[in-house]
Formats: structure tokens, sequence, C-alpha cells
């Protein structure tokens, strides 16, 4: 299939940080307000949100995707009705902090589309380049691959496992925090994000329809933890470069160790279940 109408298709959306966002973002994760509202780094997670109709949402929560030159995904028909859409990863660029106050701008990009076929059948991977501005300085660049693939079958076995015996194991990492984020988290979360993806917070919907064991904890969610952890220890806006890959889905209401220790190349950083299964891998540099 054919994807060459949509590559350099390009979006331009707009904003403002207002104080009662910024406000809203550090009461979420219980963080004291910052020194002149310079916000730590993530808050451009939260910024330019889609702003779809509530009509115009499919039945999974995303905006509905079609073949028009209005829509800026396609809709990968090849996967039938309702296919799943996984935010896969995203590779990030700190250029200068962003403050309360700020207008916003950000242009996305899609910069390729492709098909794959993984061990759970045809997977459909884009890549959209985001750039975001604040008061016209050039402040995020990031690269978010979404993943499409089939609609799980009503007696697919649930995801993740259920926690096995095994227990995660701190002594290889040089900074670990545990928290179990719980529905109130991911509710305020989807709230600052506009997502109103069905699997953060309708749990009848996302175990019986797409097949999770419980609600999702979101995987923009999880980096920002850990971009608070990697503050935590560096001090704030200290990144140049942030990448994470969603490795496991994380459910609500159990145990999450949020890790990070030092590379070759900067800080490993990482989130894992109880068991040790993975959720996310991280990396980044000063």
């Amino acid at each position: 299939m054919s994807f060459d109408d949509w590559i350099g298709r390009e979006q331009v959306t707009h904003d403002t940080l207002t104080p009662g966002h910024a406000a809203q973002w550090c009461a979420t994760f219980d963080l004291k307000a910052p020194t002149r509202w310079i916000m730590p780094q993530g808050i451009h997670l939260a910024l330019c949100t889609p702003d779809a109709p509530t009509a115009a949402l499919g039945e999974d929560g995303h905006p509905a995707r079609d073949d028009s030159p209005d829509s800026f995904l396609p809709a990968f028909p090849q996967f039938g009705p309702g296919p799943r859409r996984m935010w896969a990863s995203s590779d990030i660029r700190f250029f200068a902090p962003i403050a309360a106050g700020a207008v916003v701008k950000r242009t996305s990009r899609i910069a390729s589309i492709s098909e794959k076929e993984g061990g759970s059948g045809k997977l459909a991977f884009v890549n959209v380049e985001h750039e975001t501005l604040a008061n016209g300085t050039i402040s995020v660049r990031e690269t978010q691959t979404l993943v499409y693939r089939d609609a799980a079958g009503s007696d697919a076995p649930l995801s993740p496992p259920q926690p096995g015996d095994r227990t995660f194991d701190a002594g290889a990492w040089d900074v670990t925090r545990t928290i179990t984020p719980d529905p109130r988290l991911l509710f305020r979360y989807g709230a600052l994000t506009f997502n109103t993806h069905r699997i953060h917070y309708d749990a009848p919907y996302a175990q019986s329809v797409e097949r999770y064991r419980g609600l999702v904890v979101h995987g923009p969610l999880t980096a920002s933890l850990l971009l608070q952890l990697a503050a935590s220890e560096l001090g704030d806006n200290a990144l140049r470069k942030f990448a994470f890959r969603g490795v496991s889905p994380a459910i609500a209401g159990e145990e999450l160790n949020l890790v990070m220790r030092k590379s070759k190349d900067g800080f490993e950083l990482g989130a894992f279940a109880s068991d040790g299964r993975q959720v996310t891998k991280a990396s980044a540099s000063l």
C-alpha cells in the first residue's frame, strides 16, 4: 500500500502554557512550583494536544482517520475496523526550557510510514517529527513513532501476563524509585494531555476490546516520571537528549520501579514491573 500522499504532510497547532495549566502539571506529579515557573522537561507533552471535536472521535477515543486531505494520519484500512494504536517510542532533543505564560507553536510532519510483519501479525509504523517553539524560540524537537496493528480477537489472552514469582532486582541500578500509578494519576495525566484513548480510563473497554489486563499507564506518563527521576539527580532542565521505548504495558494499581544508572554515553533509565518485567527502556545525555 502506498502512503506517498501522507509523507511530508504537516499540521501546525498553537497553545499558551497558562499559569493554571502549569500549576495543574505540578499538582499531578506532586511537584513544588518551580523557580520563576520555568517548567520541568516533559511539559511539552501537554501542549498543542489534539483538539478534535467529540463527534470526530473513533470508537477507541482517538481522532478518527480517513483518506481525505484533512486527515493528518491515514486510516490503515488493511487492518480492518478498529486497529490498535500504540505510542511506541520517542527521541527527544531539548534546546530551551518552557516557562509559564509562553506562547507555543508546534509543527508536526509525517516523516515516514512503513509496514512490517511481526510476531503478532502485520504492523504499520508512522514516524512523526514535532518541532515546538516557545515565544518564537526552538524548545523541543521530537520524533515520535506510532504503531498500528490488527485489533485483538475477543479470545486473545489478556496482556501483560499476571506478575510472576520473580522480584525486581534493584541492585544493578544507581537510583531507584517505586511508585504505584493509580486511576487518579492516569485521569489527571489524560486530562492534561487531552488524551481520550479509552485504554487509560475505561477498564471494561480496555479488557474486552483491546485485551489489556487493566487500565494501561500512558507511555508518555512513564516517560515523564523518568524525566523527573533524572531531574531529581541531575537538576532541572539538565538533559539535552532523552529517548524512550515502550517494551510492555504498565497496568494501573500495580508497582512500577523507575531506575537510572550511568552508562558509557550518558545515562540508562527504565521502568520495571514488580516481577522484573521491563515496561520502558530509556536513555539520556546532558
